[in-house]
């Protein structure tokens, strides 16, 4: 490969980046799971319902549950975008693991990118959660927790010194 390819190798993603991919997107099937509970029936009580200022599907339910609470604002309550938060959470645990078994700089680089993204949004729904809500959601704090190891993991990652080619 000559630099400046595109061209990238498959790679294992190593045991920490799979077990923090794979903690992520159990916990956003689980809270995708407890928002349809709870549409369906709003007695319905979680396993992280723990009172009333500990509940998750108090969260998960609320108009920061869906498309951060901003995207029906911006593009429309009918817009593609304007999702459960727990499946950008799926798309981002799976985006994550797939760069993660890529070698290559670009690869490294979008891990980067897409941890600081992550970041941006588990600060701003954690100020939600704590100044808005009042409430102390286990399963998002997890997964905020989640999202700081992935950012560790890729900048370690980016850090790392690029093979060198053959020849050059």
């Amino acid at each position: 490969m000559r630099p400046g390819d595109m061209g990238a190798t498959w790679r294992a993603p190593g045991l920490a980046r799979l077990a923090l991919c794979f903690g992520g997107l159990v916990l956003s099937l689980y809270a995708l799971h407890v928002k349809a509970a709870r549409a369906r029936d709003q007695d319905y009580r979680a396993l992280c319902d723990v009172g009333t200022a500990i509940s998750c599907s108090r969260v998960f339910s609320s108009r920061w549950g869906q498309g951060f609470g901003l995207v029906e604002h911006v593009l429309g309550r009918d817009s593609l975008f304007n999702q459960s938060n727990s499946i950008f959470g799926c798309i981002f645990y799976t985006l994550q693991l797939l760069l993660g078994c890529l070698r290559g700089r670009w690869a490294s680089v979008l891990l980067v990118l897409s941890s600081l993204v992550s970041l941006a949004g588990s600060i701003y729904l954690a100020w939600i959660l704590f100044f808005v809500l009042y409430d102390f959601c286990i399963v998002c704090i997890t997964t905020y927790a989640i999202n700081v190891g992935l950012l560790v993991l890729s900048i370690r990652e980016v850090r790392k010194p690029q093979g060198k080619v053959k020849g050059h």
